[in-house]
């Protein structure tokens, strides 16, 4: 089934996504990752169980709204997205599947609102990006430098067409020319004289605080539902062998698979993606 646009109002504008509605099977939104949009699972989708399926564009990114001046993007600000999201459908209970950001967001979800979610399928990250508190202040400072730096409305780079977009997507996520153009098609907008980026520019400021190691700890050891998680081998940098294992350890039912590949498992591997959640999405 080919997914439908959809558009979900929201207090500060629209969030918007695909939609494969099938009232009466598991209800899931999907959350993709930093800087890209809900067409990161359009390859997973022919390889999925029937489901009730959200694939969601988080604030700022793909075709949802862009946050208001003033207002800053933080994973809270996700966090209730997803509950907005889920809210406008009305659905009490869902499952979620989230890569990387949106596996982040996932398990803060979960944590939050526990009631509310049956069950969490995360791909390449448990748990949000986390520092030690030594590095407080030195964040806070270059949060606040690089606003200050980059005020809203600077001008955004126009690509002359949607290929060159495509091949500097590919060099900034490793990913091949198919699975680039998917997230380039719904990450862009045309201009005149070519297309720039949707996302909110914001995005790529750094965050203005961290939550420490032991502070994920505790909101992962809150989630209740079953967790399944699937890694890639080799580990990312930001998230090494050692924080993995650490964090898995940390939730109380967890189950884990280990991949060789890169970090967009679910578009470069969508069949062997598939199978590892198949059951647990459609139980």
């Amino acid at each position: 089934m080919t997914p439908d646009d959809i558009a979900l109002p929201v207090a500060w504008g629209e969030l918007a996504g695909l939609r494969v509605a099938r009232p009466g099977r598991p209800r899931v939104i999907a959350l993709h990752g930093w800087l890209d949009n809900a067409a990161s699972f359009l390859p997973l989708l022919p390889h999925l169980p029937d489901l009730d399926l959200l694939l969601l564009d988080l604030p700022g990114h793909g075709h949802s709204a862009h946050l208001p001046v003033g207002a800053e993007y933080g994973l809270t600000t996700h966090l209730y997205a997803v509950l907005d999201a889920a809210d406008a459908l009305g659905w009490e209970s869902f499952t979620l599947l989230g890569h990387s950001m949106g596996a982040a967001i996932a398990t803060l979800v979960a944590a939050a609102v526990p009631s509310r979610v049956e069950r969490l399928a995360l791909i390449e990250t448990l748990g949000p990006l986390a520092e030690p508190v030594e590095t407080t202040a030195a964040r806070l400072q270059q949060a606040v430098a690089v606003a200050r730096a980059r005020p809203a409305g600077a001008a955004l780079r126009v690509f002359a067409d949607l290929a060159v977009a495509v091949r500097a997507r590919m060099q900034a996520s490793q990913l091949d020319e198919a699975n680039a153009r998917l997230l380039v098609e719904r990450g862009t907008r045309p201009v005149e004289g070519g297309r720039v980026w949707r996302s909110d520019p914001r995005l790529t400021r750094p965050a203005a605080s961290r939550l420490t190691e032991s502070q994920v700890a505790a909101l992962l050891s809150a989630i209740t539902c079953p967790v399944r998680l699937l890694y890639a081998d080799p580990a990312q940098p930001y998230f090494p062998e050692p924080v993995r294992q650490a964090r898995l350890a940390a939730v109380r039912h967890a189950e884990l698979s280990v991949v060789p590949g890169g970090h967009h498992l679910h578009m470069d591997q969508p069949a062997v993606v598939a199978a590892c959640y198949r059951d647990f999405l459609a139980p």
